[in-house]
């Protein structure tokens, strides 16, 4: 039996998933929860992570350990139900991820939930994925909708998402100028090809553009063959939400303005081919080239270019097109930023590592590998990671958004160790500086760099063990090096006194729904970013900006994944001040679940005269809202 303490389990919260369940029972000998099972679901079809049972989390972020008197009766339950295709339709557990672990003198069990593979997904409760399909977001369990579970099941069954032919679809769908540029391209690459001497048909049909399926006999333009070469009309007759979008913008700063910019407005094809082609020219015009010669001739190839050229390739052949935010490409005097619409089919750590290659377009990215463009499978990122590592540059950030389904990729051009930060901090700490291990340097040293710091950051940049990297952060703020803000794994770190200010934010914050500069200038910003959504008043800027000043006045920079009771109630009662506010509209601009919002605050606060109902004879009316009561006329 494995011997732990509360805080070696604790120092775990910031690294991996995790989930506490006191899981008593009425005997209290210990009983598996019914909540187990959408926490198992949940995480399975997110990141995986833990679950312990015997520990109680209680409201102020305590642990206490209760223990498993019967751990012999909830594992039989466990395996007995897992097993049992009416209860739950996947077990993506093995014998070994079930432990009895003792800690403080307390028996618990430690359930390790993998995350599913993605041929396994939707992992579900029930006899039905809709309606009993769980995700992970902000520590909580909610269900997903059935768009997302349609997707899942797609991404299930569909190893590649571009080769579906479309039947009546066929040449006079391309543009011709855009074929024809390919084909020279491959022919200069190529020069020796037996394809050159086919037909433009009979050529198309060799590099997938064209298909026949034999089955049913259908033959036409597949997918890939229309998004990488087909007129803008007809993409948006298949994909409605197909959008792509490059911006230069003039400063690191909150802002929507653009100076330079890229998408589809009627003087060019729109295609995924000749987007890639003019936002490469863009990305890499002002790039510095040194004088190099590669048997006897000029290379004006860098491993800034190839990691530019990696990044953009990676963006287009990985995206879903069936999503609805558009792929959208920011370059900015500090990054180069990256975003494509879909989670990532593997695990960040796994895409990183390379190797492994779950490519959501097979079709499109062999149609960029004929042309010299896109690492084998699995070797993309690690390259665009190596790349980056030999200009001593901050490591690049890869991460998902999965609110809003969607992977960005950060790459800032900011020194390792720049020396205006570690004289900052000198001045700051000074001999206590000198005096840390260099793990903790490096976290102060970022902290200062980037403006905050949290673990899976530090994970990213150095090779050190989470269980240390946990214990680093602990350390710092306990020598009141750092201030530490939030709970659990949305713990973010700062040097004291110098919190960033809202006027700076990364490259994620263009398309976090709950920024106020996403809409200060709508026609200016992509078209998913718009105020078309029917949720308009959740949408609006007023609404979201009325947010950040509120959570910036106690002390946040976003919405935290776990809130305070009171301070929830503060915050819903400052955004019903003015206006009556519907509960999905709460809902979204809390991210946060309707009936999770209604069950926990709402309902409390009209019984305690807090809030106002817009139609106070009937609570069940649809478009019942809710206004702060002492300000109603």
């Amino acid at each position: 039996m494995i011997e732990l303490t509360i805080q070696d389990i604790l120092a775990l919260i910031e690294s991996t998933e995790v989930e506490f369940k006191s899981a008593q029972g009425r005997d209290g000998l210990g009983e598996l929860p019914q909540s187990f099972w959408e926490t198992y679901s949940a995480m399975a079809n997110t990141s995986g992570g833990h679950i312990y049972l015997g520990i109680e989390e209680t409201r102020d972020h305590k642990y206490v350990c209760r223990g498993i008197q019967d751990t012999d009766k909830i594992q039989k339950v466990l395996w007995d139900t897992i097993n049992n295709k009416h209860k739950v339709n996947r077990n993506v557990l093995s014998i070994h991820d079930v432990q009895i672990i003792r800690v403080d003198n307390c028996n618990l069990l430690d359930i390790r939930v993998p995350r599913a593979r993605r041929q396994d997904r939707p992992v579900y409760v029930g006899a039905s994925p809709f309606g009993n399909t769980y995700v992970r977001q902000h520590e909580g369990d909610y269900k997903a909708d059935d768009e997302t579970v349609r997707r899942m099941i797609a991404e299930a069954v569909e190893d590649s998402r571009d080769d579906r032919i479309l039947e009546y679809f066929g040449i006079d769908d391309l543009e011709k100028e855009t074929v024809n540029a390919y084909r020279n391209r491959f022919a200069s690459l190529k020069p020796e090809s037996p394809w050159l001497d086919l037909s433009l048909e009979d050529f198309l049909l060799r590099i997938g553009v064209m298909g026949k399926d034999r089955v049913s006999g259908k033959s036409g333009l597949r997918v890939a063959g229309l998004l990488m070469f087909g007129r803008y009309d007809t993409i948006k007759e298949v994909f409605p939400h197909y959008m792509v979008d490059y911006q230069e913008r003039p400063e690191p700063k909150k802002e929507v303005r653009w100076i330079d910019r890229i998408t589809p407005d009627g003087t060019w094809s729109g295609n995924l081919y000749d987007f890639f082609q003019k936002t490469m020219r863009k990305l890499t015009a002002d790039l510095k080239v040194p004088f190099q010669l590669e048997l006897g001739i000029r290379k004006d190839d860098t491993p800034v270019h190839e990691a530019l050229r990696e990044a953009l390739t990676n963006t287009l052949i990985h995206a879903d097109f069936t999503g609805r935010v558009s792929i959208l490409i920011v370059k900015r005097p500090d990054l180069f930023g990256f975003r494509n619409p879909g989670l990532m089919r593997v695990s960040i750590d796994q895409a990183i590592t390379g190797g492994i290659s779950d490519c959501r377009n097979h079709r499109i990215q062999d149609l960029f590998r004929f042309i010299g463009l896109g690492e084998h499978a699995g070797s993309g990122i690690p390259k665009i990671y190596k790349n980056w590592k030999s200009q001593h540059w901050r490591a690049p950030s890869l991460y998902e958004d999965r609110q809003h389904e969607q992977t960005l990729l950060e790459l800032r051009m900011i020194s390792l160790m720049p020396e205006e930060s570690i004289k900052k901090l000198d001045d700051l700490f000074g001999d206590r500086l000198r005096s840390l291990p260099e793990l903790e340097r490096v976290i102060l040293i970022t902290a200062m760099t980037e403006g905050k710091v949290y673990h899976s950051r530090i994970k990213e940049i150095s090779t050190d063990h989470p269980k240390d990297i946990s214990s680093a952060l602990a350390h710092l703020v306990q020598m009141d090096m750092l201030e530490k803000e939030g709970e659990t794994r949305a713990s973010v770190y700062y040097i004291p006194g110098l919190k960033p200010l809202d006027s700076y934010l990364p490259f994620m914050a263009l398309f976090q729904k709950i920024s106020p500069d996403l809409n200060e200038n709508a026609d200016s910003n992509s078209p998913d970013l718009n105020n078309s959504s029917p949720d308009l008043k959740a949408n609006s800027p007023d609404l979201k900006l009325k947010l950040v000043r509120v959570l910036n006045s106690m002390g946040y920079q976003t919405m935290p994944g776990k809130f305070k009771n009171e301070e929830m109630k503060k915050v819903i009662m400052a955004l019903c001040l003015d206006a009556f506010i519907t509960l999905k509209e709460l809902g979204i601009v809390l991210e946060r679940n309707p009936k999770s919002l209604q069950d926990q605050y709402l309902t409390s606060m009209i019984k305690d005269g807090f809030l106002g109902l817009r139609f106070p004879d009937n609570k069940n009316h649809p478009e019942q809202a809710y206004r702060s009561k002492n300000h109603e006329q």
